[in-house]
This record gives structure tokens, sequence and C-alpha cells, in this order.
């Protein structure tokens, strides 16, 4: 029988990614779960309250997730209930009931990972659960999975300096984020303007000063034509009225879509907690972004011409195949990006 391989999936950009990652292993039996608990008052606070509907473990983002997976066909397998897995694929180790670390488990970078504050130290040194920290700043530095996928060796070195193994690691790069090139190629109408990607912060407990970061970003459009981007998570009409009221008359405000190709075609873009500032370097785009900028350099996704999914599912394979206890695969993995094996 083919081996069974557990993809959790989380927002709209982490399916995508576990989706490619398991097109690249036709041979294993491949299903899906939205990111779960087995915590009983987690679920409550799920199943009794709104409070986390704008977290991925509920809400929109599960709801989305769930109907990707049904589009494409894919099998589901909510809370891991219907079989025993031999690999279990994370795209978040900061939930992960004890029963499921008892498969082989490999967590796969997202995207940008947000700052790691005082907040997130204390609750290091605490040993508290890290979902606590709200956001994704404690989001690979668990140290719980046996094998970490990496953007970038600056994010190696941030996973294991705040907690997991470096040994553990490994730079595969990510899907999403590792062929922006790609995205020159678009029927996106408008070009030379100012985009401004805005982010969820509030909707995730998070202070913010929107109206002054709207000011911020007409003074640095200077008279150019300004775009608006949602995050999806956003309260559209909240965020809407505080655009129109602050910004010269044909902005326009864009709540769906795929920013790539936007960016792709700006001039200048404008970001505060986004992934997709990113993108935007990639490009060779100025950009702006409430994060650090040698930091951002640092941490940059490598671009390997969209071949990160073939990495990681190689990756999968090999410890799928791997005799020993899973704890020591790592001890003794040549890992090679599938582009070096090529060209060998």
């Amino acid at each position: 029988m083919k081996k069974k391989i557990l993809f959790i999936t989380g927002s709209i950009n982490q399916t995508t990614q576990m989706h490619q990652i398991a097109d690249q292993l036709p041979e294993f039996d491949c299903w899906y779960s939205q990111i779960f608990t087995d915590s009983p008052f987690i679920q409550w606070v799920i199943d009794k309250t709104e409070f986390l509907n704008k977290t991925v473990l509920a809400g929109q983002f599960k709801e989305n997730s769930e109907k990707y997976c049904y589009e494409h066909h894919l099998q589901l397998d909510y809370k891991a209930r219907k079989n025993q897995y031999d690999l279990v694929v994370y795209c978040s180790d900061m939930i992960i009931p004890d029963r499921m670390l008892q498969n082989k488990t490999l967590w796969v970078q997202e995207g940008m990972i947000d700052e790691y504050t005082g907040i997130s130290k204390l609750i290091k040194t605490l040993k508290l659960p890290p979902y606590l920290a709200v956001g994704t700043s404690l989001n690979g530095s668990s140290n719980i999975c046996d094998v970490y996928c990496a953007a970038s060796e600056g994010y190696k070195e941030r996973f294991s300096k705040i907690g997991t193994n470096n040994n553990k690691i490994l730079v595969t790069g990510i899907p999403n984020f590792d062929n922006c090139e790609q995205y020159h190629i678009n029927d996106f109408p408008l070009h030379n303007y100012v985009l401004v990607a805005t982010s969820d912060g509030r909707e995730c407990f998070r202070p913010e000063d929107r109206v002054g970061f709207i000011k911020d970003c007409v003074a640095k459009a200077a008279g150019r034509q300004m775009i608006f981007k949602l995050h999806p998570n956003e309260i559209v009409e909240r965020a809407t009225n505080e655009i129109k009221e602050n910004t010269p008359e044909g902005t326009k405000i864009y709540t769906t879509g795929n920013i790539n190709p936007m960016i792709a075609n700006c001039d200048e873009f404008i970001t505060q907690y986004s992934s997709a500032v990113y993108v935007g370097m990639a490009l060779g785009k100025k950009v702006h972004s409430f994060f650090d900028k040698e930091e951002l350099i640092r941490q940059m996704p490598i671009q390997n011409k969209g071949t990160s999914a073939k990495n990681i599912a190689q990756v999968c394979r090999d410890f799928l195949a791997f005799k020993g206890k899973k704890e020591d695969f790592v001890k003794s993995y040549d890992y090679k990006a599938v582009s070096e094996l090529v060209y060998e």
C-alpha cells in the first residue's frame, strides 16, 4: 500500500504551497487537513464563539482552504481521524497535538515571520504555548518537528537563534516566493503607480494607527496614482472607508485578487507586515516595510526558479525512506537542492 502523507493547511498561501509539494509526490497517498487542535478549551472557543475566526483555526481561513481543496479534488481528513499517517507536513509548529508527534513530522515556512517581540521572548522564557504570541513570531522556533524547511539562510539563522536546532533546518526555498520573475508576465491593466499592501494587525489584536499610515503613504506617493490592496483578513468596510477619507480622489482599492501582478507593474511598493515585500524586493522595486530593511535583505527567500516544492518533496521522500529512528534522520542526511542534483 502507498504510504500516507497528511498536509496541514492554513491560509490560502499555505494551502497552495502544500498542494504544490504534494503534486511532486504522486507515488504517495496525500491527504489534507486544516490546522487543528485537540485542546477541549480551544475547540470550545472555536465552536461557541467567534474569537478565533480571524485565525487559521477557523472562520474564512478554514472555509477558503477547504473550498480550495474541494475545487481541486484533494482528499480531506480534518483532524486526522480517517487514517494513520507516515508523515505529517506542517505549515505551523505553534499548535501540534501530542498524538501527531508519533508520526514523522516536517515543517514548511509559509512566508514572512512576524517580528520577535518582548512578548515573544517572555513566552519562550516561561515555556508557554507559542500560540499565545497571537501572530507568527514564534512559528518555526518550537523545535518540535523532526525537519524544518526554511526560505533562506537568514531565516535558518533566525529559527535556530530562538529555539530550533540548527541541524534540523534545511534551506530549501519556499513555494510562492521562489520564482518572482514570472510575475512580470501578467494581464493586470495598470502601470506606473504606488502600490500599498495593508495588513490584518487589528484583526489579530495588534494596535495600529491606520490613518497615520495612510497619510504617510499619500506623502510618499507625492501626487502619483495610488492603489491599495487590502489583506483578505481585514474588515473591508472599515478599511475602505479609512482609505477613501484620507487619500486623493482617484485612489483605487482592491479587496480581492492576486497582488503579485500588481507588484510587478508598480513603481513603488509600500507594505506593513506583508510577505509580499519579498516579491517587491525580488523584482527590484523600491519598497517600504515596517520591518528593518537589512533584516529583510538577510532573510529574503532564495530565488531558485520555482524548484522549492521539488526540493521539499525530495526531503519528504528521503525522510519516508529512512529506516532509522526519525530523530536521527537529519544527523546523517546530505541535503542537496534539486538544481544541484540536475547539474552534478
